[in-house]
């Protein structure tokens, strides 16, 4: 998922109000316009508490809202100037009251609006958000996300299953005051409070109704729209909520998510006037698009790579998964197969991660340096070679047939081509292309029904740990199903530790871990987020964590 260095917490509510900023389409309606925008196929789902995805995180930003929201820092822009959403307070009426507890423990106060109400008119309530988060670590729910609260009180022990939900460190303290007791001052949690799986939920919509995120009757949900309609695997419609405190100020009248994963299809739709919005037009378009202006580039805290089942014979053996590793040529890949400004990765972390060691403002990825030479692949190819002979298999003889696994999608299939190509040549090891639709591909890929899969990873907020905590032997986004006991308990101490510059140690510790001494995954480039976006669009805004916002387009 994803958000960055800009993310400002300075801002009060009321400066939220005057940044709101507006955009436009070519479908006019009798009160106003629609906004038909892609971003993927079928969302694996639309419940924000079970969220995982990108495109989900761009829906649920709209039919939802936090504690805290993203806002336009530019409201002059439109859409094309860059990264410019910051944080302030949403359902929160203003920023928190922070004490130090005598335990270490730190307590959080949220005073909600006056003003907010579900879609169904009744009134948002700090109970709604104690329900969404107990539901968010109970084992039941199995949310893959259910770590993105660790830091609060009794989180970790509720997700093992050592106490129970009722326990986790929040409380209403009455309806309109929300309490949250951490175990530590994290410098980012103002910034989960804005993230899908945080926002509020009602217990008596979704309690005893399984199916409740997938039927328009009964999605209930607190943000400016609501969803109107959902056409499976082809469009989601979204209408202005009315009783969202903000609607005055909402600019389209609805919002269509189009259901596509066919790029050529996209492109065409868009130069149609079908569609307004879209990323990651066909491999052979991007470089013709990005000069002629209408491809723009957009920033991007994310890694694209490789995901090796480290469970599954031949990739539990490191030396094959790092021979397979060095046999990429990364710069290959950005500058002839993607082409959108991609940055060839020597490590996992991308660049623009902060690091409290930094000097002179360097970040993650500068003080921790790179795990493989990008610039020298002759010697990475030599090297991956003696890899996969010391690994009983030289010049690929013996190999067993193995699969790399990628979700449908006509760049991806690129870059699984050229992949294999350079394995082939490399290693002498031909392997089998496969491709699965979005939905089918995130459950193999969870299961870990593969030997090799594509995958990537955004930032959900501007903090290295975003990056790390994910391979920990029971996180629910660990798809390289990756365990080593000394990892779990480096990254136990930075989910606990305020120290900025001790986390910082202990978090290039874990990487050097997962990186050099197992390399358990193979990261290939650092995103760019090229995006196409109408000419008669204006006001849209968005964070390098992948949050886009439409909310507040007007007509030029």
């Amino acid at each position: 998922m994803k958000k960055s260095r800009l993310l400002a917490l300075g801002l009060s509510a009321a400066l939220a109000v005057s940044l709101l900023a507006g955009c436009s389409n070519t479908t006019e309606q009798s009160s106003g316009f629609n906004l038909n925008l892609c971003f993927a196929s079928e969302p694996e789902t639309m419940d924000p508490t079970l969220n995982r995805t990108v495109d989900g995180n761009v829906m649920m930003n709209h039919l939802f809202e936090g504690l805290y929201k993203y806002v336009d820092s530019d409201p002059s822009g439109d859409g094309r100037n860059g990264a410019t959403a910051v944080l302030v307070p949403g359902q929160a009426a203003e920023e928190p009251a922070v004490t130090e507890n005598a335990d270490g423990t730190y307590t959080y106060t949220f005073t909600l609006r006056d003003d907010i109400y579900w879609s169904d008119g009744e009134p948002v309530t700090a109970n709604d958000f104690v329900y969404s988060w107990q539901r968010l670590v109970d084992p039941e729910t199995a949310s893959p996300y259910n770590t993105i609260i660790a830091m609060v009180v009794n989180a970790n022990e509720i997700i093992n299953g050592e106490k129970d939900k009722s326990e986790l460190g929040v409380k209403a303290v009455d309806d309109k005051t929300f309490e949250v007791q951490l175990t530590y001052n994290c410098s980012y949690f103002l910034d989960i409070c804005a993230f899908p799986n945080t926002m509020p939920l009602r217990e008596d919509v979704v309690e005893g109704n399984s199916t409740w995120s997938q039927d328009p009757s009964t999605y209930v949900c607190n943000g400016p729209y609501k969803m109107a309609s959902w056409t499976h695997d082809a469009e989601i419609v979204m209408a202005q909520n009315e009783k969202y405190y903000n609607v005055e100020e909402l600019g389209p009248d609805t919002l269509t998510f189009k259901l596509m994963d066919d790029a050529n299809a996209q492109l065409t739709a868009f130069n149609n006037g079908d569609l307004d919005y879209m990323q990651n037009p066909p491999p052979d378009e991007t470089a013709s698009l990005l000069v002629a202006g209408t491809l723009l580039p957009g920033d991007y805290l994310g890694t694209y790579y490789v995901c090796f089942n480290n469970q599954k014979a031949p990739f539990d053996d490191v030396n094959v998964r790092r021979a397979f590793s060095l046999a990429i040529d990364r710069n290959y890949i950005v500058q002839q197969v993607t082409q959108s400004g991609e940055v060839p990765a020597g490590g996992w972390v991308p660049s623009n991660v902060v690091d409290a060691q930094g000097t002179d403002g360097d970040d993650f990825r500068t003080v921790g340096g790179d795990y493989i030479d990008v610039n020298d692949y002759e010697a990475n190819c030599e090297l991956a070679r003696q890899l996969l002979a010391e690994a009983g298999y030289p010049n690929g003889e013996g190999f067993p047939e193995v699969t790399y696994l990628y979700n449908t999608d006509e760049r991806h299939g690129a870059i699984a081509e050229a992949l294999q190509s350079m394995w082939k040549e490399v290693l002498g090891v031909q392997v089998r292309l496969d491709n699965q639709d979005w939905n089918v591909f995130l459950e193999t890929r969870s299961k870990g029904e593969y030997s090799m899969c594509r995958n990537g990873w955004i930032a959900d907020y501007n903090d290295p740990v975003s990056f790390l905590d994910m391979f920990m032997t029971d996180n629910g986004n660990n798809d390289a199903h990756y365990s080593n006991s000394e990892y779990d308990a480096i990254m136990t101490e930075v989910l606990s530790d305020s120290d900025a510059e001790g986390r910082m140690a202990l978090m290039h510790q874990a990487e050097d871990l997962l990186m050099e001494q197992d390399c358990a995954i193979a990261p290939l480039y650092y995103y760019s987020n090229p995006y196409m976006i109408s000419d008669n669009v204006h006001g849209m805004y968005y964070s390098p964590l992948g949050a886009f916002i439409f909310s507040y387009c007007t007509q030029p």
